[in-house]
């Protein structure tokens, strides 16, 4: 039999100072039909504006999906017609999908969804993916049309995002709705229960329009230490994990735990922020900062070779053009660079100008080890070629004051996905508030159109005019590490996963847990 977990879900709450508490699992519900994921914590689920959480994929779907090997399938939608000559996209619904509460799906979910998306009051990040939408036409319960103002080649990926139904937010707050505390999808899981900080525990939807899920239970058990995460995976408290590149080496003799090397789109690079006043003065520097940085050691002592150099937003894309400056590691040019924009070295080793020394802060989120640790990687290497870089990790990030964070980004979708709203000039993601009329011009033209050798072109024309002037010093991609209990059977190990390592619960529908030795 498969270990006994030590984790259940029993999950209480305080009514009227009596404890209630959801029910323990039944004999029938045994060991097979629990599977516990070690999560980061959840303050809210809000999958329109926060579009990086592992549970939305449980919880909720889009018009479209990500399938296999990242491919766009029907969802919600059962079929659809583009019409290039009216720019319209014509959605059939599926008439069999309920809420979890039992309220039908309607096209009038979809029209409410995307329009809240396009507000700007409910500052959702992926705005952006919206804006040539000109009008939504909802003739009847099972079709919405998009009415196009300019062509997005990238229209079909974007209608994967979750849809929300209107019957439970009409009139709701977007940012702090209570709805987003338990909320309601069409997704292949359910909400049962929330603990806080601790677990939330979800049942199969036994209603889901592909089925219900093979597991019954699924807990997303909140550990937010990856090496706590390890040692649970050991301890049988946990059967899921991503963890670092360091913990995963203590599973190398593990009979009944492996571990899932998963590739991903997913970059780390200094984002610099133009709001902070210093850049005005020093932006031209930061080609000198990329050249000091030693990505390739990096790859290798933190993340382990799980990973590789990064010079491009979209180094996984089809339309990367790898001919651009990758910004190599170059110590002498970094030099060289400096100097001839006027810098010279102070009796401590650093480089200033004008009086000034060359310095900066570098924020890293507290919550993640691995960026904390190639942050100060970071940091030691740009002291070494004379930039007294220091290392920030607050509590809480300040993105208007701050002067330089520990970013990560990329997608394994279309390449207008991470690209537009992240540089272009005022889109919701673009945190830098980096702004470049060329690449403006060269990201708007790639997605107004479907011609790849188009496409390419403008790719290629947006990749090097970022070189000639950066928002980002890239570093490294990052494989996504997870570590599984050998009995979980149906994890596509060949995805590219996406940002955070997101996508491994494409398919949850479809896995199984195996009665173990």
């Amino acid at each position: 039999m498969k270990k006994a977990k030590r984790f259940l879900p029993v999950l209480c709450v305080l009514v009227l100072g009596l404890s209630a508490c959801a029910s323990e699992p039944s004999e029938k519900e045994t060991a097979q039909d629990t599977l516990v994921y070690a999560s980061g914590d959840y303050t809210r689920i809000d999958p329109i504006v926060d579009e990086h959480g592992e549970i939305n994929l449980l919880l909720f779907d889009g018009l479209t999906a990500h399938g296999a090997n990242n491919e766009i399938e029907p969802a919600l939608a059962q079929s659809w017609e583009h019409d290039e000559k009216e720019n319209t996209w014509t959605f059939h619904l599926r008439d069999d999908v309920k809420w979890q509460d039992g309220q039908p799906f309607t096209a009038s979910d979809v029209k409410f969804t995307i329009e809240a998306i396009m507000d700007p009051a409910n500052e959702s990040e992926n705005a952006a993916n919206f804006i040539d939408v000109g009008s939504i036409e909802v003739p009847d319960d099972e079709t919405v049309i998009f009415h196009l103002l300019d062509k997005n080649a990238a229209f079909i990926d974007y209608m994967t995002i979750p849809i929300l139904p209107e019957h439970r937010l009409e009139g709701e707050d977007m940012q702090t709705s209570d709805f987003f505390r338990m909320p309601v999808g069409t997704g292949p899981y359910q909400i049962e229960s929330w603990d806080e900080g601790q677990a939330i525990t979800m049942k199969a939807n036994a209603d889901y329009y592909k089925g219900k899920p093979k597991i019954e239970t699924v807990i997303f058990k909140i550990v937010p230490d990856s090496s706590t995460k390890a040692l649970q995976l050991k301890s049988g408290e946990v059967d899921l994990a991503q963890i670092s590149p360091r913990d995963a080496g203590t599973f190398n003799d593990s009979g009944t735990i492996r571990v899932l090397d998963m590739k991903t789109a997913d970059y780390r690079g200094i984002l610099y922020n133009f709001n902070n006043p210093y850049w005005t003065e020093n932006k031209d520097l930061i080609p000198a900062f990329s050249y000091a940085v030693d990505r390739q050691a990096i790859v290798s002592s933190v993340l382990l070779g799980k990973g590789e150099a990064a010079y491009s937003p979209i180094q996984k894309n089809e339309y990367n053009d790898p001919a651009i400056e990758h910004f190599d590691y170059d110590p002498q040019r970094s030099e060289q660079i400096l100097q001839e924009r006027g810098c010279t070295k102070n009796k401590d080793g650093y480089y200033e100008r004008n009086g000034e020394e060359i310095a900066f802060t570098l924020v890293a989120p507290a919550d993640d080890q691995v960026r904390k640790d190639i942050a100060q990687a970071v940091s030691q290497q740009l002291r070494q070629a004379g930039v007294r870089c220091t290392v920030d990790i607050p509590s809480q990030v300040d993105w208007s004051d701050q002067m330089a964070y520990l970013i990560g980004w990329g997608s394994p979708f279309d390449a207008d996905d991470h690209t537009f709203k992240v540089f272009g000039t005022g889109q919701g993601a673009n945190y830098s508030s980096y702004s470049d009329e060329k690449v403006d011009e060269y990201l708007a033209l790639a997605r107004s159109t479907s011609d790849p050798k188009v496409r390419r072109k403008a790719y290629s024309d947006f990749l090097h005019q970022m070189c000639a002037d950066p928002a980002f010093t890239y570093i490294c991609y990052v494989d996504a590490v997870y570590a599984a209990d050998d009995t979980i059977e149906g994890i596509d190990e060949s995805l590219i996963l996406g940002h955070h390592g997101v996508g491994i619960f494409w398919n949850i529908e479809d896995w199984t847990i195996k009665e173990g030795e």
